[in-house]
């Protein structure tokens, strides 16, 4: 990742400033920290942005954790949750209490991501002219993924055709300094959250450039369009955002599928990655997905037969599990010091693809074209004729374990096990410790 900064973080009543060592200023207690002291030079706003990339790294957001719960929530039948921790096994059980320590920091990172940005955000005028939409682009990027996230684990579904008055996640949009009756605020509905995110997203695309090193890219906020868009039931839209991710040629699928996971480095498939090293704390996707021998703990996640049997004897991506620590592994998380993928092409042809396919059209490619550019990535024969049971089921394999099982059921209304999509028990409890602090906040049913 990007030079770390010193950051002071606290949780979402009491986020406080961060603060560059880079820059040898003076110390003082985060809540006093005032913007010209942090913000007054460009160098000091592009660190406070690499800060937030440092905050997207950590293990209970996108080092690995909300990829985690993604599948944990809706594995039922698939994996198995053995390992001994009790966040992760409340979550896996669908018997989550509002002091979970791991939906509790899922929580406070999420905040603390996009207070980092709010702070950049303010200081766009201090950067210099060039580089302006550059950094704007990024850190409305950055909060734009982190809304998204948070609404569609902290709150009831997004229900097309509705009008989506249900609470969301508090919208906070200006940067939190100090404690005071202000930080006391209402959860937004979902709706809100939904407009939010868009409208940051669509403009960081009009800021971002095509390349930008491992940060955020045009295609990268094209890509979250899309998938904002298909979890809203926007066909259209979703299938234009893919198409114009795939038509600008960025991106490159690679021949094997194996080669996708587990590099030092993102590759040509990646649309956008968290990248860690030796220097960085080890990737939680490895700490729970793999097994010593690759830094992971026990072997704490294990996959069932229920799993392997959607696959083909032939699908190339049968071979990526492998046996370790008396159990079969995902073999997509073996190197905690390497590439958490986000966003992958792939997951863009498979969207146009099914979007294709809804509204009748061929924008792009037809959609069995795309389909068949996926299964035969995978060493399967082409098809003749697909259906949207094809797409569908062909996404769940080129896609599995990378965080997207739980918001799948719920955009087409499927059980998880016994449970109906929409059951309490498969949202997130707010936080009880948040709930203590902020009067304002009201929680999830059945919590």
């Amino acid at each position: 990742m990007k030079n770390k900064i010193l950051i002071y973080l606290f949780s979402f009543s009491t986020i406080g400033l961060f603060h560059s060592c880079a820059d040898n200023l003076g110390l003082e207690p985060a809540q006093s920290i005032s913007e010209n002291i942090v913000l007054d030079t460009d160098r000091n706003v592009k660190n406070v942005l690499n800060g937030a990339y440092s905050v997207l790294q950590r293990g209970a957001i996108y080092g690995g954790e909300i990829i985690r719960n993604g599948e944990l929530l809706a594995g039922d039948g698939e994996i198995l949750f053995v390992g001994t921790f009790g966040g992760p096994r409340q979550i896996f059980n669908k018997q989550m209490i509002a002091e979970n320590e791991d939906v509790r920091r899922q929580w406070t990172d999420s905040y603390n991501a996009i207070n980092v940005v709010n702070n950049v955000l303010t200081a766009i005028p201090v950067v210099n002219e060039d580089d302006r939409d550059r950094v704007e682009g990024e850190a409305l990027f950055i909060r734009g993924m982190v809304y998204f996230d948070l609404v569609r684990y902290y709150a009831k579904t997004y229900e097309s055709g509705q009008s989506n008055t249900q609470p969301g996640v508090p919208l906070v949009l200006t940067p939190t300094r100090g404690i005071d009756a202000s930080n006391s605020l209402s959860r937004n509905s979902v709706e809100e959250v939904y407009t939010q995110v868009l409208a940051d997203l669509t403009r960081a695309v009009s800021l971002l450039p095509a390349t930008n090193g491992i940060s955020a890219t045009s295609g990268a906020a094209n890509a979250l369009l899309a998938r904002v868009y298909l979890q809203k039931g926007d066909f259209a839209k979703a299938r234009d955002a893919a198409n114009t991710v795939i038509e600008s040629g960025e991106y490159i699928l690679k021949n094997d599928y194996a080669s996708v996971f587990n590099a030092d480095v993102a590759g040509s498939e990646d649309i956008f990655a968290i990248e860690f090293t030796s220097q960085d704390v080890a990737a939680s996707t490895t700490e729970f997905w793999s097994i010593p021998q690759f830094g992971g703990r026990d072997g704490d996640i294990e996959i069932l037969p229920g799993h392997l049997a959607l696959y083909d004897a032939d699908d190339e991506r049968l071979a990526l599990f492998f046996e370790g620590a008396a159990a079969i592994r995902s073999g997509k998380w073996n190197n905690q010091f390497g590439v958490v993928n986000l966003f992958r092409l792939a997951e863009m042809y498979l969207i146009r693809a099914e979007t294709n396919l809804r509204l009748g059209t061929s924008i792009g490619a037809t959609p069995l074209s795309d389909y068949n550019t996926i299964h035969t990535r995978a060493g399967l024969a082409a098809k003749n004729n697909i259906s949207l049971v094809d797409i569908i089921s062909e996404k769940r394999l080129e896609l599995a374990h990378e965080g997207h099982k739980i918001h799948e059921h719920k955009r087409l209304k499927l059980d998880v096990g016994d449970l109906p999509y929409n059951d309490p028990k498969l949202i997130f409890p707010i936080p009880a410790r948040e709930l203590e602090s902020n009067p304002n906040l009201t929680q999830n049913d059945g919590y």
